[in-house]
């Protein structure tokens, strides 16, 4: 198991730079980006193996400066329609209880920016202002889901950023993510945590969003080589 980064509050100390002087941030990813190479079809662009979209990637296509592993304070739930996956969207509520395990990518504030935007569905063409989300934790860009940035703290001088949606995960319906989108983010924490298949899939299953739909032995199957995962359990029938 690789032990994650400990992170502390962006203002802690009080030495904090100046928003005007951040040029890199770590990027706390929580969904299909904790993969490696499914990021880095957002740094080059292209369409990732299982996705229906081709993205246009950032406007400097180098690979992150460092990585990772991360624990985030609150909780990782599944809500929405994904039109690149199907199923349900994977999000962060900061102010859920628990903790959430997350890959870290140190970029520059450019790449960020244009990650950012192609998870918004806007073209990369200019990078943020972080001013607001480095003063009150948090900015809110649009209505939309990924168009809300949080501050997680800091890691070695740098803030800890990520983007998720402007509601609470008790405000939405629950909706289960596919097979495909689920793999991705299970190998992903795998990889970057160093947990073992069933760990990771405990943590998953205990996510809102993702029981009863899927159970621990069928989420810790989709992580065996060559071995395709089993379908997903029918949802339970209505309560009359």
């Amino acid at each position: 198991m690789t032990a994650p980064r400990a992170l502390e509050p962006f203002d802690a100390a009080g030495n904090a730079p100046l928003p005007s002087a951040v040029t890199h941030v770590w990027y706390a990813a929580y969904g299909s980006n904790t993969h490696p190479e499914r990021l880095d079809h957002y740094l080059t662009g292209g369409r990732p193996p299982g996705g229906l979209r081709d993205f246009p990637g950032c406007r400097d296509p180098r690979g992150p400066l460092r990585s990772a592993p991360v624990l985030l304070r609150g909780r990782l739930y599944f809500a929405t329609e994904s039109a690149v996956w199907t199923g349900g969207r994977a999000f962060y509520d900061p102010e859920a209880d628990g903790e959430l395990p997350a890959h870290a990518y140190l970029l520059t504030l450019s790449q960020f920016s244009d990650i950012a935007f192609q998870e918004m569905y806007r073209d990369p063409v200019q990078d943020l202002d972080l001013t607001p989300v480095l003063t009150h934790g948090r900015a809110r860009l649009g209505p939309g889901r990924y168009e809300t940035l949080v501050c997680a703290g800091r890691l070695d001088g740098h803030p800890v950023l990520t983007f998720t949606a402007p509601w609470r995960s008790t405000d939405v319906p629950p909706n289960p993510p596919s097979a495909a989108y689920l793999r991705h983010i299970a190998a992903g924490i795998s990889a970057a945590h160093g947990w073992t298949p069933h760990r990771t899939a405990t943590h998953l299953a205990a996510c809102p969003g993702v029981h009863p739909r899927w159970s621990v032995p069928q989420i810790a199957s989709l992580l065996a080589p060559d071995r395709p995962g089993p379908a997903p359990a029918a949802p339970p029938p209505p309560a009359h």
